[in-house]
This record gives structure tokens, sequence and C-alpha cells, in this order.
């Protein structure tokens, strides 16, 4: 069942774990890193509108990256706002600590650093045991061999096509690689995520690499017309998908 939004045709799913209950068509997530920070809910809402199929949050503490970005009482407020799956991604160097927050605050799936977790496993089961989405991320300078133990057990893996921290990078062409190898460890019901210089160009080259979620910041915000911008990334990761089909 769903709704229609200025146009857009919004599916409504319970809380907890968004991924399978979104169906198997590439996802668009809009970062709100790239957003206006004085008008957020006002940015939800545009990003909703024109077609975006998770709100996905960037969490920093200074520590595991340098920039500090938005913390448990943010997702709180978001959550009370908005019903749209979140998507939180978070980049600390104690992701044990801080999934029983996010969860509290209304986070739908959280996705932490195989990097900054020694014991993967204990914090996937968790995720679980409270009804969320359990992803792991990898930055640049990880391998795809980094998740080879986990991959099994996760719905989502996020390969950073930029390094963590900062909005506005460049897409790393190197990644594309690592997308195809982490995309060979997993089953076609489990997620391949891409966030950093996405745009329309850029989702198409990772769609062909096997990523079907694709987080976009600037490319969308930026965008004098979010949905035009939002349906583009979209088009582009179709089109890129049923061509390797």
């Amino acid at each position: 069942m769903g709704f229609t939004l200025c146009g857009i045709t919004v599916v409504n799913i319970e809380r907890g774990n968004p991924w399978k209950a979104l169906g198997e068509r590439p996802l668009i997530a809009a970062s709100l890193l790239a957003c206006d920070f004085a008008r957020v809910g006002q940015d939800i809402d545009r990003v909703i509108a024109g077609g975006a199929d998770v709100v996905h949050v960037d969490v920093m503490d200074g520590h595991f990256v340098t920039n500090l970005s938005m913390g448990p009482p943010v997702v709180a407020s978001i959550r009370k706002y908005t019903d749209h799956p979140l998507d939180v991604h978070i980049m600390v160097t104690d992701p044990a600590y801080y999934i029983e927050r996010f969860a509290d605050a209304g986070a739908d799936s959280i996705t932490f650093h195989v990097e900054a977790a020694p014991e993967p496993m204990k914090l996937i089961d968790r995720l679980h045991d409270l009804g969320l989405g359990a992803g792991v991320s990898v930055r640049p300078v990880t391998g795809a061999e980094a998740l080879a133990a986990v991959a099994e057990a996760v719905d989502l893996v996020l390969v950073m096509t930029v390094e963590p921290g900062y909005g506005g990078q460049a897409f790393m062409t190197d990644m594309l690689d690592k997308i195809r190898a982490v995309r060979a460890m997993l089953r076609s019901d489990q997620r391949l995520e891409v966030d950093g210089g996405i745009d329309a160009t850029t989702a198409a080259r990772c769609a062909e690499a096997g990523a079907d979620v694709f987080v976009a910041g600037s490319s969308i915000f930026g965008s004098p017309d979010v949905g035009e911008a939002i349906g583009g990334l979209r088009h582009s990761a179709e089109v890129a998908r049923n061509t390797v089909s």
C-alpha cells in the first residue's frame, strides 16, 4: 500500500528493517549531510516528495573521522518528523556503544564500519535482535576481503567511494573493482550501497558494477529541482542495471 504525494507514489512500510520491504528496484538514499540544517524538515519534505526511498543520516564522532555531525537527539527529532525509512551510517570508533542509542532514537537500519568493530557479528546479531536492518561499511583503504566473514549475515554492505568524513568529494573510480568484488559475495536479496560523489553518471557506473542503493547528497540538495535529480539518479541506475542483466 502507498499514497501519492506531489505525483510520487510513496510506499508505506512498517518501522524496522526496511530493505526487503522496499522491493528490488534501485533505491535512492538522500543524505542529510548536504541539506540546509536551518531547514532540515523542509528539506526532508522535498526529498520525500521528489521520490527518495530512504533518508540517509551520516553520524561522525570526530575520532573515527575528523568531522562531527548528527547524534541520537537529532535522529530522534527526525524520527518524530517523518515515518520515512531512516538509514543511519555511524562513522564512530565505538559502534557497540552507539547502536542501542540510535535504535532508541528511531533508526530503521544502522550501518557500522568493519574497521571499528573487533567482533562485528555481535553487532549484526544485536541489530537483528532489535528488529533493525544491519549494515557494514568499508573505507576506501579497506579491501573487500575484510567483509568475507560477515557478508552472509548482513542486510546491506556500504562501499565508501570517497574517504568518509566530508560531503562533496569526487568519486573514486578505483572503488568500482571493490564494488564488483563485494557484489560477488552477496545474495540477490542483500543490498549493496555506495556513498561518495554519487550523481547520475557515477550511479550508472556503480550500478553496472553491482550496486543497488545510491547515497547522494550534493547532487540532490545542490540541484534546483530535487525531484529531477532523484529521478535522474534512479533512471541512470536502472538503465545501467538492465544493460548488465
